[in-house]
């Protein structure tokens, strides 16, 4: 590997760098958007169950907004009513909204930093192809000065090292950085409409709570 790092030259640093975020990134994300910690499949129907007859206590509703994503919103809800028994079913539906907003903010958190990485990538690499083609140039310029018109044949060599090494390690890069983003959307947005559905069940199971 370090051959290669070093065959490549100087252009291929950014895309190292580029890798191990993007790396870090998809590992992070694999581990913020499991289903436990985002939608537990009998959360929602425990909460009701908890709140059927009466609004829970302050702790029991920090213990089901500290559970999980879902938890959160859920708990949102509750805590409104605990604040004030009378509010209005259009106010126990803002909170719900906003408490979801913020949670989506969360889901989608290094997901456009990935998606720049998978489109940067393949341009990093174009530029060290570029650096290796001037490289190439080079060699032939000073080439031409000698008897022979030859060029030198080691900055040759390594000036098409430089191009084909950046480009393909951009490619490396781009592709499974793309892959993953496109993963991770559609998971997110599998998530928000399941966290949508919810919340509204529970709003309804609110109001009714509410009369």
């Amino acid at each position: 590997m370090l051959s290669i790092v070093q065959a490549a030259g100087w252009p291929i640093w950014p895309l190292v760098i580029a890798s191990i975020v993007a790396l870090a990134l998809i590992i992070e994300r694999f581990v913020s958007l499991k289903t436990a910690k985002i939608a537990p499949p009998r959360l929602l129907d425990e909460a009701i169950a908890v709140s059927r007859t009466a609004v829970p206590v302050p702790d029991v509703v920090t213990q089901l907004e500290q559970n999980s994503a879902l938890g959160a919103i859920l708990a949102s809800g509750l805590r409104a009513l605990n604040i004030d028994p009378r509010c209005s079913e259009a106010e126990l539906r803002a909170t719900l909204e906003g408490a979801g907003r913020s949670v989506a903010h969360q889901l989608e958190k290094y997901l456009n930093a990935l998606a720049t990485i998978a489109s940067a990538a393949p341009l990093m690499g174009l530029f060290g192809t570029v650096i290796g083609m001037i490289e190439i140039f080079g060699s032939q310029a000073s080439g031409s000065l000698g008897a022979a018109g030859a060029g030198n044949p080691a900055q040759l060599a390594h000036g098409i090292s430089v191009a084909l090494y950046n480009t393909a390690f951009g490619l490396i890069i781009a592709v499974p950085s793309l892959i993953f983003w496109r993963y991770f959307r559609g998971r997110v947005d599998e998530y928000l409409l399941t966290l949508e559905l919810a919340a509204e069940r529970f709003a309804r199971h609110l109001a009714t709570l509410r009369r």
